[in-house]
């Protein structure tokens, strides 16, 4: 075994064109050959880098960096690209040089970025596809928007959004500007199964267009398109692009528009690959808004925008009392939804499982159609008719017209304009967040979750949901059981289970992108008047904190 495991990090080490992942490699090989404690560590390593290899799925790559195939390095990165043209060429892309198959290339800040960026042209132009490299570091939603803006066959962003420092990802879409679903997912990984070596991968040292910023201005002049001609852009914004790329297209957006100019989290303004403010670069983690509240506490703004690092998400904090709180992700999808709504837009509205059933409330209210996905943009994105679509995890697609995927610059310009109106009301967000709970009920949702480092510790929760479900939780009996492996008349198989509740709904699943097992909870309070609302807050807080004990008893977490 052990004989075995060191021939086969040899053979990967020959082959690894990159200096630093072979040093690292060099040197864990050094140490597994040598009799000590040392030894054995480094032999474990490696015995954990050569398990198997980084699976390519719905959400691309995403691993931790470092040397072998259950990493991310550029030697994973390049049988993945070799996968994607092969995939792409059998699927009838490539007719002839003249008109091959485009394929356009983003990338964020994070370390190794830029070199997977460029294998992966050198890779596409080997294969005798064409392949066009954003300019520089910009947001994922650039990317999306110049899938469709260019006629490109597919898009590669390489990017692991939100994850820690340590990690970087590889995320395909398709020429429709949405990212994959099945099969095409299985089709990709049979292909990039099938190298053997990246001797047989012809990888030219040019050959490729680095775009210039005729790109980035198409998608900034569609901005524009997000906002009502006319609307008030009055709302002072306090901003941290939490050390990621969306802080220049952001402020050129907000400038575009007329907005004032954001005040910046100095500290997270420039694109840093060690995140070095925050445990996690999500502002939905603790603390990584502690930086922002500090300076809204002193500048007084209207509200607070984050970005994630890659700018496809988009958090909101507004003032309440005397300091801040942020928005869940429902509380914007629905202020959205609502603000829509009074523009008087039509069109399918839409939303992950996972989000708030307030949604199809405000759509039916409307007489707009509404539709409900799994998790994910690659499904949201492709509901016909879809006019607008958001789920709770702060992603938001304002213009699926121009960019189907979500987009945190554009639902950053349209939660400003929002307050902007409110603020020429002398209103606020939470004051219209107040009216819909009077209008549809109070549906309040938190989020159980949990981040661990054995994976086995979600099946195993997953399994002991399936054998023995919850007969009630938070003293409401669970009216429904679903296990979605099964799908249902509406939705695909996922791993997930959902439960129905009488006033309340929850749902349990694995992260597509983390270590994580989620469970989603929402309940409904009936609202009287504004003058109910204090006490139905407390009785769902109540409700949502007993759900939450008697969910992780239930699941051994």
């Amino acid at each position: 075994m052990h004989d075995d495991l060191i021939a086969r990090a040899q053979a990967w080490l020959a082959e690894d064109p990159d200096a630093d992942t072979r040093d690292e490699l060099a040197r864990l090989l050094e140490a597994a050959n040598t009799e000590s404690t040392e030894s054995a560590e480094s032999t474990a390593e490696l015995a954990a880098r050569f398990a198997g290899t980084l699976q390519f799925g719905t959400a691309g790559l995403r691993g931790e960096l470092g040397a072998g195939p259950m990493r991310m390095n550029r030697s994973v990165v390049i049988r993945a690209a070799a996968g994607l043209a092969a995939y792409l060429k059998k699927n009838g892309t490539a007719h002839g040089d003249e008109n091959a198959g485009l394929v356009v290339i983003g990338y964020d800040a994070r370390h190794k970025s830029a070199d997977f960026a460029r294998d992966t042209a050198a890779v596409m132009t080997g294969a005798g596809l064409r392949a066009a490299v954003l300019p520089r570091p910009l947001p994922t939603p650039v990317l999306a928007f110049a899938i469709r803006h260019l006629g490109a066959v597919a898009g590669v962003e390489v990017t692991a959004s939100h994850n820690p420092p340590r990690d970087n990802g590889y995320k395909v879409y398709l020429g429709d500007g949405s990212q994959i679903v099945p099969p095409a997912d299985a089709g990709i990984a049979a292909e990039i199964d099938a190298i053997t070596t990246l001797t047989a991968v012809p990888r030219p040292d040019s050959g490729w267009d680095i775009l210039d910023d005729s790109v980035l201005e198409a998608y900034l002049a569609r901005t524009n398109a997000v906002l009502a001609p006319g609307s008030p852009r009055t709302a002072r914004t306090v901003y941290t692009a939490m050390h990621g790329v969306g802080k220049d297209t952001l402020l050129a957006a907000f400038a575009r528009a007329g907005f004032p100019a954001p005040e910046l989290v100095a500290e997270q303004a420039e694109p840093d690959p060690d995140f070095p403010t925050v445990a996690f670069p999500n502002p939905e983690e603790p603390g990584a808004m502690d930086l922002a509240f500090a300076r809204a506490r002193a500048t007084e703004p209207d509200l607070i925008i984050a970005n994630d690092p890659d700018a496809d998400r988009c958090a909101v904090a507004v003032g309440h009392g005397t300091d801040w709180r942020m928005l869940r992700g429902d509380e914007v999808g629905a202020l959205l939804a609502a603000h829509l709504v009074s523009r008087g837009v039509t069109g399918t509205f839409a939303e992950s499982i996972v989000s708030s059933s307030l949604l199809g409330r405000i759509a039916g209210k409307a007489g707009l159609p509404h539709e409900e996905t799994l998790t994910g943009f690659k499904w949201i994105a492709r509901v016909e008719g879809l006019r607008y679509g958001y789920e709770e995890a702060l992603g938001y697609c304002v213009d699926p017209d121009g960019v189907r995927d979500k987009d945190g610059i554009t639902a950053a310009l349209l939660i400003t304009e929002l307050a902007s109106r409110l603020k020429e009301e002398g209103r606020t967000l939470l004051d219209l967040l107040d009216d819909l709970a009077v209008e549809h009920g109070l549906h309040a949702t938190d989020q159980l979750s949990v981040r661990v480092k054995d994976l086995s510790l979600i099946a195993d929760a997953m399994r002991r949901l399936r054998e023995q479900p919850p007969t009630a939780l938070a003293g409401l009996p669970v009216t429904r059981s679903e296990d979605l492996t099964r799908g249902t008349d509406r939705l695909p198989p996922t791993d997930g289970l959902r439960y129905t509740l009488d006033g309340a709904r929850v749902i349990v699943r694995p992260s597509g992108t983390e270590p994580k097992l989620k469970c989603y909870l929402e309940v409904v309070i009936p609202v009287g008047t504004h003058a109910d609302l204090p006490a139905a807050r407390g009785k769902a807080d109540a409700l949502l904190a007993s759900i939450k004990r008697d969910l992780s008893e239930a699941a051994g977490i």
